[in-house]
């Protein structure tokens, strides 16, 4: 008998090898290598980026490169958080980044801020606005309202920026230093042709650029209601119809009254009737309200409508956009007069004098004169 082969015990243990993969065929055990081989690579040198970036960044935040930008304003209120303070300086440009900022002054402390308003350069270094910061606030603010006289602006004015400069400045409104497109020659006075609001004064104003700004701001406010240089109504031009509107600012007081209250100037003035407006007298005394009295009344001055006809010489406040909008649409009536008869300050009015004396007496038994 023949005895088959024989086999050693490796023989028998050894697991046959793999077949290599036939050629252009992907190994995916390989593959699956080199997709976390590069994975690695990636973070790798995202870290090594991060670790020098950073430095870098920061440097270019805190270092910024050229010179400052034009100065911007922004106001600090009491009481603000300094994180939000951060957010406005970024957000204007003042610094490059509110982040950077903020571990800047994380790092290196936070200065005491102090309420008020601020004019900084834009592109500042981290160690220029902390130190702009620290000094304070460097800005002034002027708020004008209507019915203000130029006399009131001034003295606000003065306790804004000290008497010298108050002084030029009412100089200016009146000396033809800067002109107002309302002018008509030879007036140089800009009573009445200066614009409410809130003015931020910087360092290096001076008067005449501050009343830059208000005149060319109410050079806008005017159009926005329709009136313009060129505008005639009623047989006046524009600079009588500012005047007459201030009037009606005085007068009416709230918007509620203007309206007929335009269309009693305007009455006035078609019958050669005198305005007889008691704010005419106050403008002439200096005074804001007050009692106008027979002795007063009689005060001898362009600006005394009970003694002379027509307009005053030019308008005696800055009117609001409603009192030029009253002058502008005024409704047809013929009413000549009126009188406050309500608490509210809601005015009657009539078109006979016996009506007016009527109303004059239910204010009189309301507590109203």
């Amino acid at each position: 008998m023949t005895e088959p082969p024989s086999h050693t015990g490796d023989d028998m243990d050894e697991t046959p090898s793999p077949a290599p993969p036939p050629r252009g065929s992907v190994d995916p055990r390989g593959a699956a290598r080199r997709r976390r081989y590069r994975r690695r690579r990636v973070v790798v040198v995202a870290l090594a980026l991060l670790v020098l970036g950073a430095p870098a960044w920061y440097v270019v935040n805190a270092f910024p490169i050229g010179s400052p930008g034009a100065p911007v304003v922004f106001q600090i209120t009491d009481g603000e958080p300094i994180g939000q303070v951060i957010a406005t300086m970024a957000g204007k440009d003042i610094v490059g980044s509110e982040f950077a900022f903020r571990l800047d002054l994380a790092l290196t402390g936070a200065p005491t801020v102090q309420p008020g308003w601020y004019s900084l350069p834009t592109s500042l270094s981290f160690s220029a606005a902390k130190a702009a910061l620290a000094s304070g606030p460097n800005a002034e603010v002027l708020t004008t309202i209507t019915s203000e006289a130029s006399w009131e602006i001034t003295t606000d004015l003065a306790g804004a920026m000290g008497q010298g400069f108050a002084h030029k400045f009412e100089s200016y409104v009146h000396n033809g230093t800067v002109a107002s497109p309302f002018q008509p020659t030879p007036h140089t006075s800009l009573e009445g042709l200066l614009a409410p609001g809130t003015y931020v004064l910087v360092p290096g104003e001076t008067p005449k650029t501050l009343l830059a700004q208000m005149v060319s701001r109410f050079t806008a406010r005017a159009a926005s209601v329709g009136l313009h240089p060129s505008t005639t109504l009623h047989g006046l031009d524009a600079y009588q119809l500012v005047t007459a509107a201030s009037i009606v600012e005085k007068e009416g007081y709230y918007a509620v009254n203007m309206p007929k209250t335009a269309t009693v100037v305007f009455n006035r003035l078609a019958r050669g009737t005198p305005l007889q407006m008691d704010s005419t007298v106050e403008y002439a005394l200096h005074q804001d309200g007050g009692s106008v009295t027979q002795a007063t009344e009689q005060i001898r001055s362009p600006y005394n409508t009970y003694l002379n006809l027509g307009l005053t010489p030019s308008p005696i406040c800055i009117p609001s956009t409603q009192a030029l909008s009253a002058i502008l649409h005024a409704p047809r009536g013929p009413w000549l007069y009126f009188v406050v008869v309500t608490a509210s300050g809601r005015m009657a009015f009539s078109s006979t004098y016996a009506e007016q004396q009527a109303n004059e007496r239910l204010a009189a038994r309301r507590g109203l004169s």
